[in-house]
């Protein structure tokens, strides 16, 4: 295990492990301690009261944030013909189609942080899943990843569309913004994606819902929320 800094051990005493905050509080306390010399991100990381071994009840989908995420999202387009020239037109960083699955079986290119394609690519593109999709980078429908509107996609995305998905142990992971944008900006975009998860949550979940929510900047101590400030159907 990775020794803690003296910094973190100092900013670690100014969090009570066993509080749950108010969110307005918790951001104040996040700013309190911050102590690195650049902009950290922040996420969240949401336990659901969830099991993901089942299909229905697996938490997922998509949501553009208010204010975004202040990282510049690198975008992928498989796409051919009329749909690549779209592409690029709307942003896109990098656009191929079998040559871009070539470059990505062969040299393992893996130089982007999104990627779209048209449904006509899916076959080429799930030739190199198992590469993809490892590193979360397979398009799949549900996150709006796989569409002809490859256009609106790449605005999305490049304008703060984040995916959230529960994980094996049924937590969700979530960055929300930098520590620059403020608390209130901050707020929005967590009040947003705590919005979503709730509207996602499935009919057979059973119990509480929303387990435990802990708050983070890059540098910085976990913040534990108080899930019963998110109006939720538990």
């Amino acid at each position: 295990m990775a020794k803690k800094g003296k910094k973190y051990i100092e900013n670690s005493k100014l969090v009570d492990r066993h509080n749950l905050y108010d969110l307005d509080e918790a951001l104040q306390l996040m700013g309190e301690t911050k102590k690195a010399n650049f902009d950290e991100s922040v996420e969240l990381h949401i336990r659901l009261g969830v099991d993901s071994r089942h299909a229905d009840q697996q938490v997922r989908g998509v949501i553009v944030l208010p204010n975004g995420t202040g990282r510049d999202q690198k975008v992928a387009v498989f796409a051919k013909g009329e749909k690549a020239d779209e592409a690029k037109e709307a942003g896109a960083d990098i656009v191929g189609a079998d040559d871009l699955a070539e470059k990505v079986q062969n040299e393992n290119f893996l130089d982007f942080d999104v990627a779209v394609a048209t449904p006509d690519m899916m076959g080429v593109v799930g030739r190199i899943g198992r590469i993809l999709g490892p590193k979360g980078l397979m398009p799949n429908p549900k996150a709006g990843t796989v569409t002809f509107d490859v256009a609106e996609a790449v605005k999305e995305i490049k304008a703060g569309k984040v995916e959230y998905r529960t994980d094996k142990a049924n937590i969700v992971h979530v960055m929300v913004g930098k520590v620059s944008f403020g608390n209130e900006k901050l707020a929005e975009n967590i009040k947003a994606l705590m919005g979503a998860l709730i509207k996602a949550k499935p009919q057979s979940s059973k119990g509480k819902y929303l387990r435990s929510i802990t708050m983070a900047s890059t540098m910085g101590p976990g913040i534990k929320l108080n899930p019963s400030q998110f109006a939720s159907r538990d």
